[in-house]
C-alpha cells in the first residue's frame, strides 16, 4: 500500500446501490433459524484459516535467520524516523514518586537506592535502613520494611524453595545490606485495581533467616529451584546463599557459599579473592535452560550450572570478545577498545529464537553480541570450554549488531512531515538537509524483550536521559508481498556504510538481513533501573505459531509489549507502537487534514486484514493498555468510515487465472482472492489461533476433564468475533463488485465472473464459520457453566473418547463434533429433567446463544422427553394420556434427529406406561426417518443382495421393527400375567388385554410392507400361522410369494388360497411345492400333487373364465400324480437295496428327493435295475403300447417263473402267481396286458405239459386275470382256426378244443349263477349255439369227455336259453 486514497465513487456507488441506511442500524444480534450444516464449506474455510497460520509461522523469519545469513557476521541496517506516526516507541504515561517518600528525605546525608520488582508490581526505595516497596498499578500504595539497622543497598524476589515454608508464601524477598542478606516471605493476592484494573496485593512475613557477610552483595538471581546466587560488590566472587528449614550439625539454616574459591574455602577467612580486573560484576539467571551467566570487569562471560546441593558446575568461559567483535566487523568505528565495556546480559527465551539464539550482551555504545550454541565442536570465540553437563552447550558469539550510526537527537524530531530516512539512503529525489547524526556513547542501563530493545543513557542536559529503542522493521525482513518490496530499494540505494568484507546477498531466496526501526526519546530524571511490564503470555497453541517478533500476527490478540524506565523523577511507561497503531494514526491524519500520508508499506493483504480489526473494533486496538475488562475498543465513527473506504479500495478484485492443457481443448483456472477476502481470512484466523488447533479438554482435579481454555480467553476471542461479524453483517457490499463493474466485466471476460464468484463462495464459507465459531464459544462456556468435567464423565464410553481426542476445529466443522455436541446437550437437558426444571428455558439459551448446536429439532424432542416425564408424574389418566401422545408427536416429528439408543430408551418408557400407540408407532416413524428414501426398502424388494452399500438403511429398519416386535411381546407378557393373576381391572384403559389388541391392531394398521413381512415371520416362528391366515391382512399374500421362497411360506400361501376361496391358486402353489427344489421327501411331494388335483377338481367352471385353463392344468396335474406313484412304487421295489454301496445306492436315494418323468423312471431305473413288473406299469400307465418291447417283458415273466427240474404244476403254480396279480392290474391294458400274446404264453405251457395239467387251465387262468369270458373265447377260437403252429396239428387244435370247451361251460355256470358277474341276456347263445356244433364236428375221435362237455353245453342251452 503505497497511499491512502480520498473516497472512491466507486464505494459510494456501492453503498447506495447494495444497501438501505436501516442495515446500518442493525446492532442487536439476531437469532438466526439453525440450517442444516454445510459441513464440507465449514471444512474448506477452516483449511483457509490452516493456510492463515503457516503463512504468518513463515512470512517474518527467526531472529536467528536474521544474524545468519551467509556474510552477515556483523550488520548496521536501521530505518530511523522523525518523531510522527512512524516512531516504533511512545512514551505512554510518567507515574511521579508519591509526595509521601519524599518527608524521609529529611537531611541531605541520607543513602538511597531503588530498583524494579515487575513480578510483585513494586518499585523498591531504600532510604537508609528503610526497605519501601511502591505499588505503582495503583499509584500511592506503599508498604515499608524497617526492622532492621543496616543501610539496603539491593533487594530482589526470587522464587521458593519447596517445603521451606508455607504454602501462602509464593516468593522470598532478598535484602542486601553491607553486613548481611537477610529473607523475607511473601504472598500475593488479585485484587480490583484502578479502571477496572486489577492490582497485587503483597503480605510480607519475617522468616528469621538472616546471614552475616563482610563483602556488600548485589547482581541476586533466582532458579527455578529456589537456589539464590549473587556475587560480591567488593571482590567480585560468585555467591551462594543457601538456606534450608531447619538447622543440622554441620549446617546453620542459612549461611553463604563462595563458589569462586570453592566451598571449603568459604568456611574459613578471605585470605585471596579474584583478581579485581576479573571480578564478577553481574549474574544473570536462564531459569529456561537451568543455567546462569556471569559477566566480568574484563568483558568475560562465564557460564554456570547447578549441580549437587551446594554446588554449581562451571561450563564455559568466553573471554576475548572485542578481539572476536573486530574480527566479525573489522573497521568498524563503533568498536575501540576505550568504549568496548559490557554493560549488561540478556537472556533470549526459547520461544524467542527458533534456531537457538541463547544471550545477547550490549556495550556501552550500543554494539549488541549474539551469542548461539555452538554448532561444531570447534568454538569460534576464545573460550574454555570445560566439559559440558546437562545438555546445556558451549556459546559461541555469531553476530555482532552495531550501533544505528544515523540516528536523530531527540531535539531535531520536531518535523512531522520530513521525509524518513532508511539507514542513510534517500528516497524520494529531493535534497535532504544534513543534521549531524547523535552517537550512542554512555549507555548504564538496557533491557531486552522479544527483539526489542530498549537502553539509557544520560542526556546532554542535566535532569535528562536520553532512551535508545530499536524495534525490528517488518516492513524490511518480512515476506509480505508488496509490489515494491523496500528491500529491494534498499539494496539499489543504501549508503549504509559496511564494515569488513561482509556483503549482503542478492539472490531471490536470500534470507532478508535484520533491519530496524531506531529512535532516541528524552525522559526526565537520571535512569535507576528498567523492565518490562508484565503480561500475561497467551497460551501455548498447537496451530503453527509465528515468531515473537511477528507482531503483525499477535496485535489484534495480545497487548502491546511495554517498558518502565525508573527515574529518580519516576516511573515512565514506554510503549512499543504496533503496525496498527501506524496504520490508525495515518487514517487520523488523513480524516483531520484530508491529505494524503505515505505509509509503510505492509503489502495490500496484511493492511487489509489490519483494516478490516480497526473498522469492526477490537479488545486489543489500544495501544499499551489490554482492556482489562475485556471492553471493545472501537475508533470514531468517521475514522473508522475511512479504514472500511480503504478496505474496499485497496482489496482491489480477484482474477482469475487461466491452466490450459496443451494438445486439448481442456483447461481450469483457480482464482486469486482480493486483498478483501485474504485480510478478512487473515484477521479470521489470527483471531481464533490460540482455540483452533488445541484439545477442547484436559484432565483436571478428581479424575474429571475440565476446559483446556480459559473463559476470559473464550470470552475475547468471541467479542472479537463478534465484532467482525455484526460489521460484516451490516457491510454485506464489502465482498461484492461495484454494479457500473458488471457491463465492463461481461464485455471483457467471463473469467472476471468466475472469479467473483469464486471469491463469494469463499467469503460466505468464512462467514459461515464466523457464525458457527462464535456459537462453538458460547456453547463451550455454556458448558463450563454446567460443569463440563461432570457432563462428560455422564456420557456413554464412546462419546468421552470422542470428546477426549476433539479440537476446538473438530467441534465446529466435523461430523464428530456435532455427535458430541449433541451428546452433551443431551447430558444438560437430562440433567435439568432430573431436577425437575422445565427444559424450555435451557432451550431458550441453548437457541439464543449457540443456535447451530441446538436445533428447534433438539428442542423439540427435550419438548418430547419433558412431555414423557410428566406423564410418568400424572396420576389423571385422560391427562396422562394426553402429555404421551404430545411426546409422540413431538417424537414422531424429530424422528430423524433420534438415535437408536434413544428411539429405544422411549419405546421402554411407552411399554412401561402402557402406552401402545408410542410404542408401536413411534418405531415405524424412526424406521420411515431413518430411511428417508428408501434405500433400505428398495434393498429388500431386490430380495437382499451381498455386497450392497443399502444394507445399512435395510439394517437401521430392522432395528427399528425390532423395537415394535418387543414392544408387542411385552404387552404379550402383561396381558397373559393378567389373565392369570384374574384380579379386577381397575381402569378400561388400563386393561393389559386392551393394550395388547390395540398394539396389534396398530401394528397391522401399518402400511410399511417390509415391517409386515417382519411381524409375519414373527408370528409364524411362535407358532402363530393359523391365526394369522384367519386374519388375511393384506400384505400376506405377497409376503408368501416373495423371493426366496421357502417351504413354510407356500405352504401357508396355498391354505390362505384355501380359505380365500381360491381352489385353483391354491393347486398352482401346490403343484409349485411339490415340483420344487426344496429337500421333500416323495411321499410329501406324491401327498402335494395328491392335493393339487382335489383342488383343481373343486374349481368351480364360472370363476375368471379359467374353465379351459383348469381342464389343462388338471389334465397335467393327474398326469403328474400317475407318474409320482409309478415313481413311489418303483422306490419301494428297491428300498431293500437303499444302502448298497456305490451309484446304486445313490440312484436310489435320489429318486426319494425329486420327481422325475416316466423316461427317466424307465431307462435308469426299470431297466437298469431290471424290474419287469415296473416296466409293465410305467407302460401300462403311459399307455406307451409296442408289442417289441412288452412281449420280452412277458417272456422274462415266464421263465423266471418257471423253474427247471421242478414238475409242471408246481411251475403251473409259479405261473399263475406271477401271471395273475399282474393280469388284475392292468387288463384290459394292451400296453401292459397283451392278452392274446399271454393266452398263447399259457396255451404253449400247457400244450408242452398237457399230460400233467388240466383241460381248461389256460382259460381259467386268464379269467383269474380278470379277462372277460368272451374275450378269452375270441382269442381261443382265433387260435383254433388259425393253422399256425403249434395249432397246425391235429393234437394241438384237439388241446385248445378242450380248453374252449371247459371255458364255454365255464361261462354258463357262471351265468346260471344268481347274481353273477355275467348278465344273462348278455350271453350270445346263438353264436355259442352254432361254434359248439363246428367243434363237436370237428372234434377227434378220442375226445370222448370233451365231446360230453359240449353236448352238456348245447343241451343247457336249450333247456335254459
Amino acid at each position: 500500500m503505497a497511499a491512502l486514497l480520498p473516497f472512491s465513487a466507486s464505494y459510494r456507488q456501492q453503498q447506495s446501490a447494495g444497501t438501505s441506511s436501516s442495515l446500518f442500524r442493525q446492532n442487536q444480534p439476531q437469532v438466526r433459524p439453525a440450517s442444516v450444516l454445510d459441513l464440507p464449506g465449514l471444512q474448506s474455510a477452516s483449511r483457509v484459516l490452516h493456510d492463515q497460520f503457516v503463512k504468518d509461522a513463515q512470512i517474518i523469519p527467526d531472529i536467528g535467520d536474521m544474524l545468519t545469513t551467509p556474510g552477515g557476521q556483523s550488520s548496521a541496517l536501521y530505518s530511523v524516523f522523525p518523531d510522527d506516526y512512524r516512531v516504533p516507541f511512545q512514551k505512554r504515561r510518567l507515574v511521579g514518586i508519591p509526595e509521601a517518600l519524599f518527608q524521609y528525605y529529611n537531611t541531605t546525608n541520607v543513602t538511597s537506592h531503588m530498583g524494579l520488582i515487575p513480578e510483585i508490581e513494586r518499585v523498591w526505595i531504600s532510604i537508609d535502613h528503610k526497605l519501601f516497596l511502591w505499588d505503582y498499578v495503583e499509584g500511592q500504595d506503599i508498604s515499608s520494611f524497617v526492622d532492621q539497622p543496616d543501610v539496603i543497598t539491593h533487594v530482589a524476589v526470587v522464587r521458593p524453595k519447596v517445603g521451606v515454608f508455607v504454602d501462602e508464601i509464593t516468593s522470598v524477598m532478598v535484602i542486601c545490606t553491607p553486613v548481611s542478606v537477610l529473607l523475607i516471605g511473601l504472598s500475593m493476592s488479585t485484587v480490583p485495581g484502578p479502571n477496572n484494573s486489577s492490582r497485587k496485593e503483597i503480605k510480607m512475613y519475617a522468616t528469621d533467616m538472616t546471614v552475616s557477610t563482610d563483602i556488600e552483595m548485589t547482581s541476586v538471581v533466582g532458579m527455578s529451584d529456589g537456589r539464590i546466587f549473587m556475587c560480591g560488590s567488593q571482590d567480585g566472587c560468585l555467591y551462594e546463599l543457601h538456606y534450608q528449614q531447619n538447622e543440622s550439625w554441620f549446617a546453620k539454616r542459612v549461611h553463604i557459599v563462595n563458589h569462586s574459591v570453592g566451598s571449603v574455602q568459604s568456611l574459613f577467612p578471605r585470605f585471596t579473592s579474584p583478581k579485581s580486573e576479573d571480578r564478577i560484576v553481574a549474574v544473570v539467571s536462564d531459569p529456561k535452560r537451568n543455567c546462569f551467566y556471569a559477566l566480568s570487569a574484563r568483558n568475560s562471560i562465564s557460564i554456570y550450572q547447578p549441580s549437587g546441593e551446594k554446588a554449581v558446575h562451571h561450563l564455559q568461559t568466553i573471554s576475548n570478545l572485542y578481539k572476536s567483535a573486530q574480527e566479525k566487523a573489522p573497521g568498524s568505528p563503533a568498536l575501540t577498545p576505550s568504549n568496548f565495556q559490557i554493560i549488561a546480559l540478556h537472556v533470549l527465551n526459547p520461544d524467542e529464537s527458533r534456531t537457538g539464539v541463547q544471550l545477547v550482551a550490549i556495550t556501552m555504545n550500543g554494539v549488541r553480541l549474539y551469542f548461539s550454541p555452538s554448532t561444531s565442536a570447534y568454538s569460534f570465540s576464545y573460550a574454555q570450554s570445560p566439559s559440558v553437563a546437562g545438555g546445556v552447550r558451549p556459546l559461541q558469539l555469531i553476530h555482532v549488531r552495531l550501533p544505528p550510526p544515523n540516528l536523530l537527537h531527540p531535539d531535531e524530531q520536531s518535523s512531522p512531515h520530513r521525509p524518513p530516512s532508511y539507514s542513510g539512503s534517500v528516497r524520494g529525489s529531493q535534497p535532504q538537509p544534513q543534521s549531524r547524526p547523535f552517537v550512542v556513547s554512555g549507555l548504564e542501563n538496557s533491557c531486552c524483550l522479544d527483539g526489542l530493545m530498549v537502553s539509557a543513557q544520560p542526556g546532554d542536559t542535566d535532569g535528562t536521559d536520553f532512551l535508545l529503542c530499536t524495534a525490528p522493521d517488518l516492513t524490511r525482513i518480512g515476506s509480505l508481498g508488496q509490489l515494491n518490496p523496500p528491500s529491494q530499494q534498499q539494496q539499489g540505494q543504501s549508503q549504509q556504510p559496511v564494515y569488513g568484507p561482509s556483503s549482503y546477498g542478492t539472490g531471490a531466496n536470500q534470507r532478508p538481513p535484520l533491519t530496524e526501526y531506531a529512535t532516541l526519546l528524552a525522559i526526565p530524571g537520571r535512569t535507576w533501573a528498567m523492565a518490562t511490564v508484565p503480561r500475561e503470555s497467551p497460551p501455548a497453541s498447537v496451530a503453527p505459531s509465528p515468531p515473537v517478533i511477528n507482531e503483525l500476527a499477535t496485535q489484534f490478540s495480545e497487548p502491546s509489549r511495554q517498558f518502565m524506565i525508573l527515574t529518580n523523577v519516576g516511573l515512565t511507561f514506554l510503549v512499543k507502537r504496533r503496525a496498527l497503531d501506524y496504520l490508525k494514526a495515518v487514517i487520523e491524519e488523513v480524516q483531520t487534514e484530508g491529505v494524503v500520508q505515505p505509509i509503510i508499506d505492509f503489502g495490500r493483504d496484511q493492511t487489509c486484514a489490519m483494516l478490516l480489526g480497526l473498522a469492526s473494533g477490537n479488545t486489543f486496538l489500544d495501544a499499551g493498555e489490554q482492556s482489562i475488562s475485556g471492553m471493545l475498543c472501537s475508533i470514531s465513527p468517521d475514522i473508522a468510515n475511512v479504514a472500511k473506504q480503504a478496505f474496499y479500495d485497496f482489496g482491489e478484485r480477484p482474477i482469475w487465472t487461466e491452466r490450459v492443457t496443451y494438445g486439448t481443448s481442456d483447461s481450469s483456472g483457480t482464482a486469486i482472492f482480493s486483498g478483501r477476502r485474504e485480510g478478512f481470512a487473515m484477521y479470521f484466523a489470527r483471531l481464533v489461533r490460540p482455540l483452533w488447533k488445541d484439545k477442547l479438554i484436559k484432565p483436571g482435579s478428581l479424575s474429571l476433564q475440565q476446559s483446556n481454555f480459559e473463559d476470559k480467553l473464550l470470552i475475547t476471542v468471541q467479542k472479537n468475533l463478534f465484532a467482525l461479524k455484526e460489521f460484516l453483517d451490516k457491510n454485506p457490499h464489502l465482498f461484492h463488485s461495484v454494479p457500473g463493474e458488471h457491463t465492463m466485466l461481461r464485455s471483457s471476460s467471463g473469467n472476471e465472473q468466475e472469479a467473483w464468484k469464486a471469491e463469494q463462495n469463499s467469503v460466505s464459507q468464512l462467514q459461515m464459520l464466523l457464525s458457527r465459531t462464535i456459537e462453538a464459544i458460547s456453547f463451550v462456556l455454556l458448558l463450563n457453566d454446567y460443569k463440563l468435567g461432570e457432563l462428560i464423565a455422564q456420557c456413554d464410553p464412546n462419546t468421552q473418547k470422542l470428546v477426549t481426542s476433539m479440537t476446538f476445529e473438530d467441534l465446529i466443522t466435523t461430523q464428530d463434533g456435532v455427535v458430541a455436541a449433541r451428546a452433551l446437550v443431551n447430558v444438560v437437558i437430562d440433567q435439568q429433567i432430573g431436577q425437575q426444571i422445565s427444559v424450555d428455558t435451557i432451550s431458550e439459551v441453548l437457541q439464543q446463544r449457540c443456535g447451530s448446536f441446538c436445533s428447534t429439532d433438539d428442542v423439540m424432542l427435550y419438548k418430547a422427553r419433558e412431555s414423557v416425564r410428566k406423564a410418568m408424574e400424572s396420576r389423571n389418566p385422560a391427562e396422562r394420556h394426553n402429555w404421551l401422545g404430545e411426546s409422540l408427536r413431538l417424537f414422531t416429528k424429530g424422528a430423524r434427529m433420534l438415535d437408536f439408543d434413544k428411539i429405544r430408551e422411549v419405546c421402554g418408557e411407552y411399554q412401561q406406561l402402557g402406552y401402545a400407540k408410542g410404542a408401536v408407532e413411534l418405531p415405524l416413524s424412526c424406521a420411515q426417518a431413518l430411511d428417508p428414501d428408501n434405500v433400505g426398502l428398495e434393498y429388500w424388494y431386490a430380495a437382499c443382495p451381498p455386497n450392497d452399500t443399502r444394507l445399512e438403511y435395510y439394517e437401521k429398519r430392522l432395528k427399528c421393527y425390532d423395537l415394535v416386535l418387543h414392544s408387542l411381546s411385552v404387552f404379550e407378557e402383561k396381558a397373559s400375567q393378567s389373565a392369570s393373576a384374574q384380579g379386577p381391572v381397575s381402569n378400561v384403559v388400563d386393561d393389559p388385554e386392551a393394550i395388547r389388541s390395540h398394539a396389534y391392531d396398530l401394528a397391522f394398521s401399518s402400511e410399511d410392507e417390509m415391517f409386515h413381512a417382519t411381524l409375519y415371520d414373527w408370528l409364524i416362528d411362535r407358532g402363530l400361522a393359523d391365526e394369522l391366515l384367519a386374519m388375511r391382512p393384506p400384505f400376506l399374500e405377497a409376503h408368501l410369494k416373495r423371493e426366496p421362497v421357502t417351504v413354510p411360506k407356500y405352504q401357508l400361501l396355498w391354505q390362505f388360497y384355501v380359505k380365500d376361496g381360491q381352489p385353483l391358486r391354491a393347486a398352482e402353489i401346490l403343484a409349485a411345492l411339490a415340483e420344487s427344489d426344496a429337500d421333500l421327501p416323495l411321499d410329501k411331494r406324491l401327498e402335494y400333487l395328491t392335493l393339487a388335483v382335489a383342488n383343481a377338481k373343486s374349481h368351480p367352471v364360472t370363476i375368471g373364465g379359467r374353465h379351459e385353463t383348469a381342464i389343462s392344468f388338471l389334465t397335467d396335474l393327474e398326469e403328474k400324480l400317475d407318474v409320482a406313484q409309478v415313481q413311489l412304487e418303483v422306490y419301494h421295489a428297491l428300498l431293500p437295496h437303499l444302502n448298497d454301496p456305490g451309484e446304486a445306492g445313490e440312484k436310489i436315494k435320489y429318486l426319494n428327493k425329486t420327481l422325475l418323468t416316466m423316461s427317466e423312471l424307465y431307462q435308469v431305473y426299470a431297466e437298469q435295475f431290471d424290474l419287469p413288473v415296473m416296466k409293465l406299469l410305467i407302460l401300462h400307465v403311459s399307455e406307451h403300447h409296442d408289442e417289441h418291447v412288452v412281449r420280452p417283458i412277458w417272456d422274462r415273466i415266464f421263465e423266471d417263473a418257471i423253474e427247471k427240474g421242478a414238475d409242471a404244476q408246481a411251475n403251473a403254480d409259479h405261473i399263475i402267481a406271477s401271471v395273475v396279480p399282474l393280469g388284475k392290474r392292468f387288463y384290459p391294458s394292451e400296453s401292459a396286458f397283451p392278452l392274446k400274446y399271454i393266452a398263447s404264453l399259457l396255451v404253449r405251457f400247457a400244450l408242452k405239459n398237457r399230460t400233467q395239467l388240466p383241460n381248461g387251465w389256460t382259460p381259467r387262468v386268464l379269467v383269474q386275470c380278470g379277462a372277460p369270458y368272451a374275450d378269452i373265447w375270441d382269442v381261443l377260437h382265433e387260435m383254433y382256426e388259425s393253422q399256425i403252429p403249434p395249432f397246425n396239428t391235429q393234437s394241438g387244435v384237439q388241446v385248445v378244443s378242450s380248453d374252449i370247451a371247459i371255458l364255454l361251460n365255464d361261462w354258463l355256470e357262471e351265468a346260471k349263477r344268481p347274481q353273477s358277474s355275467v348278465p344273462r341276456g348278455e350271453l350270445p347263445v346263438g353264436r355259442i349255439d352254432l361254434a359248439v356244433g363246428q367243434y363237436l364236428a370237428e372234434l377227434g375221435a378220442n375226445q370222448a369227455e370233451t365231446k360230453a362237455i359240449y353236448e352238456g353245453i348245447r343241451r343247457q342251452l336249450r333247456r335254459n336259453w
